[in-house]
């Protein structure tokens, strides 16, 4: 038989390797799967994986949202939940998005991404796509790429002609920080929230559109697997922040990381 068709890759060997020490099990089994969609396919991992765990993402400015599995890290996102302030739901009266600043502006002050001349929205897309291409003579604005949406779990090929298909989510809805104490901070610290990039997640339009302005415990991500690091990035928001949430999404939060 002629050598070329018996000799294996290294990329192969090693894949061979994880799957026998893993037993093609849990996070084995993932980077085995990323280790051979990536194959001659630059990027192509990146884009179909789980994305960064929010414990190792405390600032928001790696990619995507990825599960939360081991009992380790379950035990680490209710540690974290148990942080979170509780208090009653306050009053929508005065609310508009407005008081968080023009959608997506670049002019912020205090958040990864704040005046770098490119806008909020276009950061969140270069962060979390992979095969990235932007329009001619631009540096910002990105006109498609590949990107795994963690809400549903599918990897969605992108393109600005249909831009609805991936909307960035703010995790701590801007209506729900109004009613949890934002009505009472200064602008600067409402636009900060609206731009930061721990709580902006591009993901699947209509799971965004479902969203609204909910909480834990009337929305989650459609991924199930997904829930517990969902639950995790809301509280980091909070926590930073230092917004409370209700009793009833403390709860819920808790729920999804086995409490």
């Amino acid at each position: 038989m002629p050598a070329r068709r018996t000799a294996l890759s290294a990329a192969t060997v090693f894949l061979i390797s994880a799957l026998a020490l893993t037993g093609c099990s849990g996070a084995g089994k993932r980077a085995a799967d990323a280790a051979s969609a990536g194959a001659g396919s630059p990027g192509a991992a990146g884009a179909a994986g789980p994305g960064t765990s929010p414990l190792q993402n405390p600032d928001g400015t790696k990619p995507g949202l990825g599960p939360l599995t081991s009992p380790e890290e379950l035990s680490a996102g209710r540690e974290l939940i148990a942080r979170v302030a509780t208090a009653r739901t306050g009053s929508k009266d005065g609310y508009d998005r407005n008081e968080f600043g023009p959608a997506w502006t670049d002019n912020v002050d205090g958040v990864p991404g704040g005046h770098n001349k490119c806008d909020t929205r276009n950061d969140l897309l270069a962060r979390d796509g992979t095969a990235v291409e932007r329009k001619d003579g631009s540096s910002c604005v990105v006109t498609s790429m590949t990107i795994h949406d963690p809400y549903t779990g599918r990897t969605v090929q992108w393109s600005k002609q249909q831009a609805s298909k991936i909307q960035i989510d703010h995790v701590m809805p801007l209506s729900y920080d109004w009613q949890m104490g934002a009505a009472t901070w200064d602008k600067a610290k409402r636009v900060q929230i609206a731009n930061d990039p721990l709580n902006l997640i591009p993901a699947d339009g209509s799971q965004n559109a479902s969203k609204g302005d909910s909480g834990p415990s009337a929305w989650l991500p459609a991924a199930p697997e997904i829930r517990c690091a969902y639950a995790v990035r809301f509280a980091q928001v909070s926590l930073k922040y230092r917004l409370p949430v209700t009793e009833a999404d403390k709860t819920a939060m808790l729920q999804q990381c086995g409490g």
